[in-house]
């Protein structure tokens, strides 16, 4: 697979109070794209960030229905990924790739 591709796969790092939880597990949580694979995501942060990957979780989370001064809108659909980490591995989301 291609840098390229790669980039694709990985959107952005996802920095919430939950997510930096999972840093203790050695766990590091990405946006990703939606239609990207265990073995897609685990391949391209493994090439990217230089560790390795020992188990990949994901989950899509469905737009939600809001109104705003009552028009209706739609968030967008996303794709999030738990990413864990070896032993010994670590990534540091506040610096650029």
């Amino acid at each position: 697979m291609s840098m390229v591709k790669h980039y694709d796969v990985i959107k952005s790092p996802v920095i919430t109070e939950k997510a930096t939880l999972g840093s203790e597990n050695n766990q590091v949580t990405f946006k990703v794209a939606i239609d990207a694979t265990k073995p897609e995501i685990k391949a391209a942060v493994e090439a990217l960030f230089d560790v390795k990957v020992k188990k990949v979780n994901t989950l899509r989370q469905e737009g939600k229905v809001k109104r705003f001064r009552g028009v209706t809108g739609k968030r967008a659909e996303y794709k999030k990924a738990m990413v864990t980490l070896a032993e010994g591995n670590s990534i540091d989301v506040t610096t650029g790739v």
